[in-house]
């Protein structure tokens, strides 16, 4: 018989799970992870393009962190495949392979997910693996509305599970020192944080994408992978570009925003923005996208009165900074979202000299100051890769010691999650938005 759970059951068995299974689990969970000496035993939920990257992580931290392989699922029998050979190439066990996540979920060997599905789908299945007694590391967005962010955050919160979203940056050693430099006061009051991250490319589509001509209806499951979105004929351009199509994603407000708020909410000991306006289009890339190619928003932050400006174009690359407005000084990064170079600039008098010429002049000068990190005091390149080795350890040292909050733990999901969403929902509907902190709802200007 196939093994298939409709839209609705699932739906419905994700939201109203009693806590006595989940707590069974929980129990069997910390009998397995004891100490540093005891192995974690993961498994890849959605095998595309993004669980590569957690593969690479696990990779990484295989040896000093005691990391085991034992299980991949994706609803599409090719991408099981090679996620099952890659395993198998980098770890060198067969690892077992499931289409179905709650049937993965059973595995009484396996400890954490890590999740890498479509966008629209991070909210629920966190919540399934939760309540399945699982710690997990779920991409950002860890949702794409307020309902099932607070679907997740409950579940999360009603569990003893150690979450970790995947805001990579919030671990790095370089922001985390932006983030000391920004606490010790030298910036002086901070009024404004902007974002200019671009590219010029016609970013998550392939007008050859390979798994587009590879996927067949049957091979996989269209309506599980819906997951509650209105059923339409099988397409498998949004099944495997889903971040261009607005039913499944924000697209930029899902993905890099959601980054640049993640870091903006870290700085700067804020969570969800008060109020947010956003505008833009699809200027450069006229093809099948949904969402615009070139966006930009404003969202503010009134208790400490800091305006946060953001802005993506995918039709030109030149100049990506984020730049850090304080008083006494800046914070000045040269490239797009995660790089490590940073500067710090005293602010000049008024009659003072601002200088537009490079940095390393500057420095020499005394005019600027290099932003290191302990053990490293050389000028950081513009750019590092997603796949995080101290995002991936810092969930793991908070798994073995069921103490210790992650540095990207359920409320920064739900804070960038209702950030991204009111984001999402300005430029949709070309008004401005504001946020109720004792209702928890996005709600029209007064």
């Amino acid at each position: 018989m196939k093994e298939k759970l409709s839209r609705r059951s699932f739906i419905t068995s994700s939201a109203v799970t009693g806590l006595t299974a989940s707590a069974t689990m929980n129990a069997k969970s910390y009998s397995r992870i004891q100490g540093a000496n005891d192995r974690i035993n993961i498994g890849f939920l959605g095998c595309g393009g993004r669980s590569r990257g957690h593969r690479r992580m696990v990779q990484g931290s295989l040896e000093d962190k005691n990391l085991g392989v034992v299980a991949v699922c994706d609803l599409w029998t090719v991408n099981r495949e090679k996620a099952a050979a890659d395993c198998k190439e980098k770890f060198g066990v067969d690892v077992q392979q499931f289409k179905y996540s709650e049937k993965m979920l059973e595995m009484a060997d396996l400890d954490a997910v890590m999740i890498a599905t479509g966008d629209h789908q991070h909210g629920r299945i966190l919540a399934q693996v939760v309540e399945a007694g699982k710690d997990c590391y779920v991409e950002k967005p860890m949702a794409l509305d307020v309902e099932e962010a607070k679907l997740a955050r409950k579940a999360v919160l009603n569990s003893q599970q150690v979450v970790q979203n995947g805001s990579q940056w919030l671990s790095d050693p370089y922001h985390r020192k932006v983030r000391e430099i920004i606490r010790s006061g030298k910036l002086g009051q901070i009024t404004k944080i902007e974002q200019v991250w671009n590219d010029n490319n016609h970013r998550w589509h392939d007008p050859n994408d390979p798994d587009v001509a590879a996927v067949r209806e049957e091979d996989t499951d269209w309506e599980r992978w819906l997951l509650g979105k209105p059923y339409r004929p099988f397409d498998p351009w949004a099944y495997f570009e889903f971040r261009i199509f607005k039913d499944f994603s924000g697209g930029i407000t899902s993905q890099w925003f959601s980054h640049g708020l993640g870091i903006v909410q870290f700085f700067m000991d804020v969570t969800v923005p008060d109020t947010m306006v956003a505008s833009g289009g699809i200027f450069g890339w006229d093809d099948i996208r949904q969402n615009p190619d070139t966006f930009q928003c404003l969202g503010t932050f009134e208790d400490i009165q800091l305006l946060h400006s953001y802005s993506s174009s995918y039709a030109n690359r030149f100049g990506d900074y984020t730049c850090i407005r304080g008083k006494e000084a800046s914070l000045y990064s040269q490239g797009g979202e995660g790089s490590p170079r940073w500067f710090l600039i005293p602010e000049v008098p008024r009659d003072g000299r601002h200088f537009y010429g490079g940095f390393e002049e500057a420095i020499a000068k005394g005019e600027a100051e290099l932003v290191t990190i302990e053990g490293n005091d050389q000028l950081a390149p513009t750019w590092q890769s997603d796949d995080s080795k101290p995002h991936l350890d810092n969930w793991i040292d908070c798994m073995r010691s069921r103490n210790l909050m992650p540095h990207g733990h359920i409320h920064t999901g739900f804070w960038h999650s209702v950030g991204s969403t009111m984001a999402t929902r300005a430029y949709r509907e070309g008004r401005k938005l504001c946020w109720d902190r004792q209702k928890e709802e996005i709600i029209d200007a007064l």
